[in-house]
Formats: structure tokens, C-alpha cells, sequence
């Protein structure tokens, strides 16, 4: 019997800059989806290891990477070709996506709003995460990736507000206050935890980027890493090493002699949580400068079953 052709599948953006909580918040949004629904994430990355992925793997819901790079590139096509693959393999009752945080969301945008997906997708709500404290920074308010990401979308989220003073707030509804058109929403959260109910707002048609140039390089570089299950990292070195190298942005899913553990660096805080095994250690570091190869002699000496190690 023929599969029934999908049709107006519920579709989402969960944007923001890097280490703002997109992937926490997608796991909250997982915790409290229907249980009868089957729900798919799609996940684009900056670097060539896939980190999100593997994180949101086992959260119940079909999960895809497209690491690498921006996938709106070159006209859409491995965007379109990531979403087909994925809607065919899953057939799920709603798409997540989450666009590398320096990616350019008006091209995905774009993309899912085309005529390719006119009949399959259902756009809804944009969801934006912006960590207020970095409004006072002129290298994020300046960057196209991270204005665009605010301008496009639905609902304006202001995660980590725990983490921020009274002034980062009101530069934070300073600035939503002039989008236009207005947000849908506009909220403080913490921890990622947005309301599930924003997910089925409708998703305006009329949200010009304030961007409209070819994007620049992002100034970021990646360096990534894979190890086999069986490598066994020291978990105080590993803290250590990640500590003294004061990445922008690091992230992993790492086996330990203590047991499997997510790393995650951003603004000069780690945070360690403990998760199931992987079938593979990763890790991937994001700074605006030039990858030194210290920083992997540094990560390797961390291995406790390298020889040589204790």
C-alpha cells in the first residue's frame, strides 16, 4: 500500500547565537511534546563533528545532523535535501530545526517558505534565544547572523536572565521593542525552558532580515575531534585543559573513568552533566582564532589509555 503523501507538517526554528541554549531548549520542547506524536530534529552545526546530535540522541524523537557548515548554502540545496531525507525516513508529526548559530536564517527561511515545501511544511513560529548580557557587546550586536537571527523571529527569548543584571534586561527589551514587525512574544526564561505553546503560533509572512548583503565570513574556526568508545579520557584533566585553553565555544559528549559526561563551555563557565554512553567520544571547539596544534596535544595528554598515561 502506498504511503500517504505528507502534507502540512508543523515546522519550527529554534535560532541563536553560539552557547545561548538552542539545544536546551529543544530538549525542554521534547520533554513536553504529546506522547503520541513523532517528532524529528533537524540539527546544523558550525563545525565538521557533530556535537547537538549526539547530545539530543535518545530524547525520543528522530534526530539528523547537517554538520559542516551553513546548509542554506548554495541555494538551499542540502537544506532541501537534509529536510527530504528526513520527512521521508521519519514522516514525523512535527519538524524541528536548528540552524548553526552562524548560520544566515533568512536563507533557511527562505527555503521552508519555497515552493518545494509549499504543500509539506506548516511554518510556525521562529523561536529566538538571546543571552541579554551579549547585547553590550559591539562584535554580537554588529554581526549579521546574530541581528538577523533576532529580526526573523516570532518569539524573542531572553534565556539565562539568572545570569544577567538589570541593565543587560532593559537593553534586551530596548532592542525587542524596536522589531518590527512586533514579536509575538517577547519572554525572560531560564535554563532553555520556553512554553511549548509558543510553537504553534503562526509564523508572520512579513519579517524583512535587516541584512540583505552576501554574508561575510563568520570569524569563527572550528577544531574538531572523534574518538573510539573504548578511549578513555581523566575527567579532572579534561576540566582543566578545557579551562586553561578558554575556548568561545566548546562542546562534547566524552567517556570518562567517572562515565559518560556532556561538556559545555561558553562565557567562561563549564558545565558537566552526566549522560548515557555514546557510540563515540567528540568534542569541538569554536574561537575566533586560528586552531593551534597545542590544543590537541593538550586534549590527547587528557586520555587515561594512552600510552604513557596513568
Amino acid at each position: 500500500m502506498p504511503r500517504t503523501a505528507l502534507r502540512a507538517i508543523p515546522t519550527n526554528l529554534v535560532m541563536g547565537f553560539l552557547g545561548v541554549g538552542k539545544t536546551t531548549a529543544i530538549l525542554h520542547l521534547l520533554a513536553h511534546k504529546p506522547e503520541n506524536e513523532r517528532w524529528a530534529v533537524l540539527v546544523n552545526e558550525f563545525g565538521a563533528v557533530g556535537i547537538d546530535g549526539a547530545i539530543l540522541g535518545g530524547c525520543g524523537a528522530v534526530v539528523r545532523e547537517v554538520p559542516g557548515g551553513c546548509m542554506c548554502c548554495a541555494a538551499g540545496v542540502p537544506l532541501q535535501v537534509a529536510v527530504n531525507r528526513l520527512l521521508r525516513s521519519a514522516r514525523p508529526d512535527r519538524l524541528l530545526i536548528e540552524p548553526s548559530g552562524l548560520g544566515h536564517p533568512r536563507r533557511v527561511l527562505a527555503t521552508l517558505a519555497g515552493e518545494h515545501f509549499r504543500t509539506v511544511l506548516d511554518l510556525r513560529a521562529a523561536l529566538c534565544l538571546v543571552d541579554p548580557r551579549k547585547l553590550a557587546d559591539p562584535r554580537y550586536r554588529e554581526h549579521e547572523h546574530f541581528v538577523d537571527q533576532i529580526q526573523l523571529a516570532d518569539v524573542l527569548v531572553a534565556n539565562k536572565t539568572d545570569l544577567a543584571d538589570a541593565e543587560d534586561l532593559r537593553r534586551f527589551a530596548r532592542w525587542a521593542n524596536r522589531c518590527t514587525p512586533a514579536k509575538a512574544v517577547v519572554a525572560h526564561v531560564t535554563h532553555g525552558r520556553v512554553d511549548p505553546a509558543w510553537i504553534d503560533l503562526p509564523r508572520h509572512p512579513h519579517r524583512p532580515p535587516v541584512t540583505t548583503a552576501a554574508p561575510e565570513d563568520s570569524g569563527y574556526h572550528s577544531q574538531g575531534w572523534t574518538f573510539p568508545a573504548a578511549a578513555v579520557f581523566d575527567h579532572s584533566r579534561l576540566c582543566a585543559w578545557i579551562g586553561e585553553t578558554a575556548p568561545q565555544r566548546l562542546k562534547g559528549v566524552v567517556r570518562t573513568e567517572q562515565g559518560w559526561f556532556v561538556f559545555n563551555y561558553s562565557d567562561g563557565r563549564l558545565h558537566v552533566t552526566a549522560t548515557r554512553p555514546r557510540d563515540d567520544s567528540r568534542l569541538e571547539r569554536l574561537d575566533r582564532t586560528e586552531p593551534a596544534a597545542s590544543f590537541e596535544a593538550g586534549l590527547l595528554a587528557c586520555r587515561r589509555d594512552a600510552p604513557g598515561t596513568d
